[in-house]
Formats: C-alpha cells, sequence, structure tokens
C-alpha cells in the first residue's frame, strides 16, 4: 500500500481495521465509526450496482416499455385524409377544402365527411419509435424502472437479513421503499394537476368532491374502536407519546407530549383526503377499463381473474376488520368450542401475503385493461356512426389519436396505485416487525436507527481523539433516543391504516365508477 503523501487529505475504508488518514497521519481508531461501518457493507454494494443498473443497463432493457412494446397491445391507427375522402365518395384529389371568397378574402373551411361513414381502423403494434409520442411517457418508465429496482434492492436485503442477521446496519432497502412513494405522489400529484387545469369537464370538481368525502370518511374511520377495525394506531399513538416525553426529559425539556391525539387523528384525516383525491381517478378510469376487459375476455379463467382483480381492494380492505376475517380465521367455532387456528404472528403474516399475491395479479392483468383502454378508439368510432350530421376530418383524427396518445396517463393511473400498496406493505412488513414465515418469529424491526445503542456508546472509554469520539458518541445517544421514540408499535399501528385506506380509497372510487358507468351512462 503506498504510503500517503503529506498534507494531503484522503479516506481510505478497509474492512478491518478502518484506516483514517487526514494530513499525512495513519490513525488506527476503529471505535470512531464503529457505529456507522455497518454501513459500508452488502447493502450499500447493492445499492451502487443497482444505482449502476439504472444509469447503464435499465436504458436500453427496460421492464416499462416490455410491458407496452412486447407485441401483445394493439393500438388503432388514425385514418388519412385521402382515406376519408375515398371512403365519403369524393373523387377529386386536387381540394381537400372548399374555398370561398367574401369580401376578396378566402375562406378555408375544413372537409368534412358523414358520421355514418363505413370506416375500420387499422391496428398495429406499438413500437419503441411510437411510444416517443406518448404523453408522460418518461414517467411512466421512470416510476415503472424504479419500482422494479428498489423492489430487487429490497429482496436482496431481505435474503441477507434472513442469511446474516446484522444487528448493527441500517435497512437501506427502506430508503428505497420511501423513494418510490415519493416518486409516486409526486406522479399523482401532477396527473391530478391536470385535470384541474382543465376548465371545462368537471374532473376539477370531482376531485374537490372526492376530497371531502374522503376527509369525512377518514374522520368517521379514526373514532372507530380497535374491537372492529383492528390496525393499533392507539396503542401506536401512546407509545409514541410516552417514549417522547421520558426523550425530552433526559434533555432536559419538560413537556406534555409532542402532539395531541385529536391533532395527530386531524393531520391524519388531511393525508388520508389527499389520498383519496389522487386515487379518485385512477378507481374512475379502472372501473370503465374493467367493464371492457370482461367484454373482451372470452375465457372463463380470465374473467374470473378480472373479477378477483377488481375486488382486490376489497379483500385487503377486510383483512383489517377483525369480526369478519381475523376473529372468525384464528378461532372458527367447531361445535360448541372455538379451535384456534393460528396465532396473531401468523395472520399478520398471512395478511402481508396475501396483499403481495394481489399486487402480482393486479400487474399480471394490466395488459387486459390496457388493451380494453386501446379499444375505446373503435367503440368511439362505432358510437359516431350512430349519430347524424357530419364530422370534420381533422376533428374525427384527433378522437382516433387521442386514445393512444393518452395510453401512458391510463397506465400510471393503473400503475401507481398498485406501487403504492407494494410498497407501502413492505415498509409494514420492515418498520412493523413482521416476519414473511408463516410458523416464524416476528423479527427484530429493520429501521433506519436499528443497533444504536446509547447506553453502550455512552459507556464507551474516551481516548485521542477525544473530541471526535465524543461527537460521535453524543451523536449515537441522539440517535438512539429517537429510534426509542419512533417505535416498530407506531410504524405498525401507522403503516398498517395507511395500507388498508389505500385499499379503502382504490374500492369506493372503483364501486363508484362501475355504478357510474354501468347505469348512469346506459341511461
Amino acid at each position: 500500500m503506498t504510503a500517503p503523501v503529506p498534507g494531503q487529505q484522503c479516506l481510505q475504508l478497509e474492512t478491518e481495521p478502518i484506516i483514517l488518514c487526514l494530513g499525512g497521519q495513519s490513525l488506527n481508531h476503529c471505535s470512531i465509526l464503529h457505529h456507522t461501518s455497518g454501513i459500508i457493507g452488502v447493502q450499500l454494494v447493492v445499492t451502487m450496482v443497482m444505482a449502476s443498473v439504472i444509469q447503464k443497463i435499465i436504458p436500453h432493457y427496460s421492464f416499462a416499455r416490455w410491458l407496452l412494446c412486447s407485441g401483445s397491445l394493439r393500438w388503432y391507427q388514425h385514418p388519412t385524409e385521402d382515406e376519408l375522402r375515398s371512403l365519403a365518395g369524393k373523387q377529386q384529389k386536387g381540394k381537400n377544402k372548399k374555398d370561398r371568397k367574401y369580401n376578396g378574402h378566402i375562406e378555408n373551411k375544413p372537409m368534412t365527411v358523414p358520421k355514418d361513414i363505413d370506416l375500420q381502423l387499422e391496428t398495429k403494434s406499438i413500437a419503441e419509435v411510437d411510444t416517443l409520442a406518448l404523453h408522460y411517457f418518461p414517467e411512466y418508465q421512470w416510476l415503472v424502472d424504479f419500482t422494479v429496482a428498489a423492489t430487487i434492492v429490497y429482496l436482496i436485503t431481505e435474503f441477507y437479513y434472513s442469511l446474516m442477521k446484522p444487528s448493527s446496519e441500517m435497512n437501506i432497502s427502506v430508503i428505497w421503499c420511501l423513494l418510490v412513494l415519493a416518486f409516486v405522489i409526486k406522479v399523482l400529484f401532477s396527473l391530478t394537476a391536470h385535470y384541474f387545469r382543465v376548465e371545462e369537464g368537471g374532473e376539477r370538481s370531482v376531485c374537490i368532491t372526492f376530497a371531502f368525502f374522503f376527509f369525512v370518511k377518514a374522520m368517521a374511520i379514526l373514532i372507530v374502536t380497535e374491537n372492529y377495525l383492528e390496525f393499533g394506531l392507539e396503542t401506536g399513538f401512546a407509545n409514541f407519546s410516552e417514549s417522547a416525553v421520558q426523550f425530552l426529559e433526559k434533555q432536559g425539556l419538560e413537556s406534555q407530549g409532542p402532539i395531541s391525539k385529536l391533532t395527530f387523528k386531524l393531520f391524519l384525516a388531511l393525508l388520508c383526503s389527499v389520498i383519496g383525491a389522487f386515487l379518485t381517478f385512477p378507481g374512475l378510469r379502472l372501473a370503465q377499463m374493467h367493464l371492457d376487459a370482461l367484454n373482451l375476455a372470452t375465457a372463463k379463467v380470465t374473467q374470473t381473474l378480472l373479477h378477483i382483480n377488481f375486488l382486490a381492494p376489497l379483500i385487503m380492505v377486510l383483512l383489517w376488520v377483525k369480526p369478519i376475517t381475523k376473529d372468525y380465521i384464528m378461532n372458527p367455532t367447531l361445535g360448541k368450542e372455538s379451535v384456534p387456528l393460528m396465532t396473531e404472528t401468523t395472520y399478520d403474516t398471512l395478511r402481508l401475503w396475501v396483499i403481495i399475491l394481489l399486487c402480482v395479479l393486479r400487474l399480471a392483468m394490466i395488459r387486459h385493461h390496457l388493451q380494453a383502454y386501446l379499444n375505446l378508439a373503435q367503440k368511439c368510432v362505432d358510437q359516431m356512426k350512430k349519430e347524424a350530421g357530419r364530422i370534420s376530418t381533422v376533428e374525427l383524427q384527433k378522437m382516433v389519436a387521442r386514445v393512444f396518445y393518452y395510453l401512458c396517463v391510463i397506465a400510471l393511473q393503473y400503475v401507481a396505485p398498485l406501487v403504492m400498496l407494494l410498497h407501502t406493505t413492505l415498509l409494514l412488513k420492515t418498520l412493523g416487525g413482521h416476519s414473511w414465515g408463516v410458523y416464524s418469529e416476528p423479527e427484530v424491526p429493520s429501521t433506519l436507527l436499528t443497533g444504536l445503542d446509547p447506553a453502550a456508546a455512552a459507556s464507551e472509554p474516551l481516548a485521542p481523539p477525544e473530541k471526535a469520539k465524543v461527537s460521535m458518541a453524543q451523536i449515537t445517544v441522539a440517535l438512539g433516543g429517537l429510534r426509542n421514540v419512533f417505535t416498530p408499535l407506531l410504524f405498525r399501528g401507522l403503516l398498517s391504516f395507511l395500507t388498508w385506506w389505500i385499499a379503502a380509497c382504490l374500492f369506493s372510487t372503483s364501486l363508484f365508477g362501475l355504478f357510474y358507468h354501468q347505469y348512469l351512462t346506459a341511461a
């Protein structure tokens, strides 16, 4: 190993020991970075490799692009003016517009065709070059590909934790899941803002109405006792308040708690209202695609899977309704006695697996729904043929082309709630201390602050350099205190409620959309 040049600052990290080179002086102080050395490990290597994959490989081999361009989806091409002129019986090829003179000026009137024209649209498989014209395609590609990368990192991290069981490393997969949720919120906010910018059509009023509806619904849900909806919010908040008071007292501060229960539930209801407003149009769109996909499907198996996929949010909602699912499954009544079939831990694990499997089913059915949406182009043309009058060729072409150009908007409305559910569930497992094994013991919660022992850090002997070690001990004590404040009970209650709420919003909006498209539009 080459000796450091005097005056040059460098930082060299090895597995054992950690050598800190500052100003040409080598200091072998492993204890200085004792609590942070776990970060420089397998998880960081996996993160760096995945970041390189996102930058170098995914632009060429994109899962999001494969979902659209694998050849199974076909879109309808809009007819050209020559084709429309030929179908309308206009054989002249010189002029395609009628010219009229008024006071020496020429008025250009676009060509029109009868609405009952015998028009059959041509279909074409989606190619990669076609995706360049799609609205929101970069956002769709980034969200799907980053979600795939984050899920792979999470799986590798879970496998690493199951083998090595590290107790002094922070779980980097939590950061990946939080980033995914941040990107999902950003995408849903962009789509909702797009609806708000539309002056006509009533989309803005629909969003505001559903936001108020979900706010009232959230306030009603939050006052329901834990005997019916078993989230653990009350227990988690009580534990959080007590731990926060103890932490503040250790810092020399007197406090009754960081926040009151009413304020906590008010902020949670506001968050639920925002989430409900974001999920309004994805739910309404899912209802329409579900009906069209059912009409398109011919196999009974496909129709059954479509029905299960539509009812998946309802199944997730019922998993937290204690009298319907938990009490009945855990303690079924056989004769005169109730025989317990499983423990609390086993039921929590089964609940996680059910949500994961339903999310996988929803991803598997994405192409059936997207193809049902693309068929709206021909459906609009067939509806137009039943009307009397004429339509301009430009309007007809826009009507057909608009369906394909907004394909990625529909794909985002389908994928974004799925990603929210999946990664909220993964966070619930990790931060809540649940286990993937049905008959295994609950795992130690893997949070960003795991492994920081305040007592051990404070009791470490101080040796030169004193300032660095004292600062490290103070930081460790502070982070360890925060770990004691934000406990797994709090995360378990909060993430359970948010997972349940996302599913409830999806089912509420899709059920309303089903009623609207099935009965109101038909009437």
